[in-house]
């Protein structure tokens, strides 16, 4: 039984009945449910409490059909405190509540979105309890109140502390809602004069790049355009239907006046040179995904993805390590951290949209020197095996062995390859050297893709500014400064009884002699290969090209309608 006083239930159930009547125009009613001087805050606690015991009946939902999204949390730092009220004293509005308004009124500087948080709901019943003085005395009003903000405030904890996407299996995070050290903790101090601002600053992560971008944001809000323009999906499957939104795009953007319309492919292809010109791009009037992704490009939409990138940096753990190696896969970036200073940077080639690299987190554990390259399951099937069936030389030209079980040579012309039609019982394998696939360096560490940093026999690769083109591995530009600062932090964690193998001159003297040799690293170098779409450089917010689509997707999941 959800209420412990049946005095204080069978009052709640005449205070609701009262309440009901004050909402359908019955003026007489917020007389009755007045509080009696001296025990203004004993009747709303009586609401309080009757409101949560209906709810945890109704779905969590209000009289009025508003969802209370954490009831249980509510339910537990309410009963912890006799289900006094936090945001009010005596029928008087605490600071904290105005702080919590003035907070949701700029949460757009925090990637967040009011209406998420029953903002009109409490604005509305904000402004009535501080300034009707018919409905002044309503208990049962401030007893709404007061969940409906307590309910916002842990709503925000939550998306302030690990956002709003996917738990992210990847990093084990402690859970807000613990009734320990969690939200309801959180929430108990609001009514000990806390800031709201500093406790809602407190759960945000600390990580640099983080606070940067938040203080971008800040910039980024204040001189955004805030037009809603048409959202344009591409490739389409109805061309009747995309035609009918672009045209509305182009009417939106100024680039079509109101009532216009493209009436054949030659004002279609007119139109969309007139765009290009505006945005300063070859006039070829061609529509392209480029022209559609231009569109796309508004502020809010720009919005949207530093909302997720936000959120992306709520799923790190609450702490980094000291040294860390940091892939941005959008960015074609690596980078190697030192005690929050970036040691080094490189450019990286990732997965091919087809053949992603993996989002994960691990930690280097060995560099293979002159590696041999044994190729995946997965391009054995796509690629190699049609070949094969092609011409039993296909391997030979590319300098390809292949292997039985027991690792002897067999020769392809040998097999029949046409009863093979998935996978074969064979490995294939390139032996190291100058040119093999993995270059003269391979850097391991533990995951289920079987992919690895590695070097490349196909440098001039990095010079392009698209770098999407592996088949899921990362190949590393300056791989040899990499290794270097790997051994060299291996080496200063060194104890005495380790082994020779912390020599950081080993690097040059293996390469020399072009002999694979493994090199184990005793003080594992974490790593994190993460997906994120615009970050904070020379003072502005740089966007990257959404590769994978994934911003894309997070964006219809999590921020459609915003």
């Amino acid at each position: 039984m959800y209420c412990q006083k049946n005095d204080h239930f069978y009052l709640a159930i005449l205070i609701l009945v009262f309440f009901v009547a004050c909402q359908s125009g019955h003026s007489q009613s917020e007389k009755e449910t007045a509080a009696a001087p001296g025990s203004k805050d004993e009747t709303v606690q009586q609401n309080i409490e009757a409101l949560l015991s209906k709810a945890k009946t109704n779905n969590g939902k209000t009289d009025d059909g508003i969802t209370l999204e954490f009831l249980p949390v509510l339910d537990v730092c309410y009963g912890q405190n006799e289900y006094r009220p936090r945001w009010s004293s005596q029928l008087q509005w605490e600071k904290a509540a105005d702080e919590m308004l003035a907070y949701l009124d700029t949460s757009l500087y925090q990637g967040l979105f009011k209406e998420d948080y029953h903002y009109k709901e409490i604005k509305a019943l904000h402004q009535t309890l501080a300034n009707d003085s018919l409905h002044h005395s309503n208990s049962v009003s401030w007893a709404k109140a007061d969940l409906l903000f307590t309910d916002a405030f842990a709503h925000l904890l939550q998306d302030l502390r690990f956002g709003r996407l996917p738990a992210d299996s990847l990093v084990q995070q402690t859970d807000l809602g613990d009734t320990s050290n969690g939200l309801p903790a959180f929430i108990n101090r609001v009514g000990k004069q806390e800031s709201v601002n500093r406790l809602l600053a407190e759960v945000q992560p600390a990580h640099p790049g983080y606070k940067a971008l938040q203080k971008q944001l800040h910039h980024f809000v204040d001189s955004m355009d805030t037009k809603t323009y048409t959202y344009l999906q591409y490739p389409y499957r109805d061309s009747l239907a995309f035609l009918k939104k672009l045209q509305l795009r182009f009417t939106e953007g100024g680039v079509m006046k109101n009532g216009s319309t493209l009436k054949d492919s030659a004002e279609l292809a007119n139109t969309i040179k007139k765009y290009q010109q505006l945005k300063g791009l070859k006039p070829d009037g061609k529509l392209s995904a480029s022209v559609v992704k231009m569109l796309n490009t508004t502020d809010k939409e720009r919005l949207k993805r530093i909302a997720i990138t936000l959120d992306r940096y709520k799923q790190l753990p609450a702490k980094m390590p000291a040294q860390y190696i940091w892939v941005n896969l959008p960015a074609y970036q690596l980078k190697v951290w030192d005690n929050d200073s970036v040691f080094m940077e490189s450019r990286i080639i990732c997965g091919k949209p087809a053949t992603p690299t993996p989002l994960l987190t691990s930690a280097i554990s060995d560099m293979m020197i002159y590696p041999t390259w044994t190729v995946p399951v997965s391009i054995i099937s796509k690629e190699m095996l049609p070949g094969l069936k092609r011409s039993s030389g296909y391997l030979a030209r590319k300098g390809l062995n292949l292997l039985n079980d027991k690792g002897q040579k067999i020769d392809p012309s040998s097999v029949n390859w046409a009863k093979y039609t998935k996978g074969i019982p064979f490995k294939i394998q390139q032996e190291s050297g100058d040119g093999n696939a993995l270059g003269v360096i391979k850097f391991n560490f533990e995951n289920p893709y079987a992919v690895y940093l590695h070097d490349t026999n196909q440098r001039y690769l990095f010079k392009n500014a698209v770098r999407s083109l592996s088949h899921g591995c990362v190949r590393v530009q300056d791989w040899q400064k990499l290794a270097i600062y790997i051994l060299k932090s291996d080496s200063l964690q060194a104890l005495p009884s380790d082994s020779a193998d912390y020599n950081t001159n080993i690097l040059a003297t293996l390469l020399a002699a072009k002999e694979r040799q493994r090199i184990d690293v005793k003080h594992k170098i974490p790593l994190f290969i993460r997906y994120f779409g615009c970050e904070v450089l020379n003072g502005s917010i740089k966007f990257y090209d959404d590769i994978y689509g994934e911003d894309r997707k997070m964006r219809e999941r999590y921020f459609a309608g915003k």
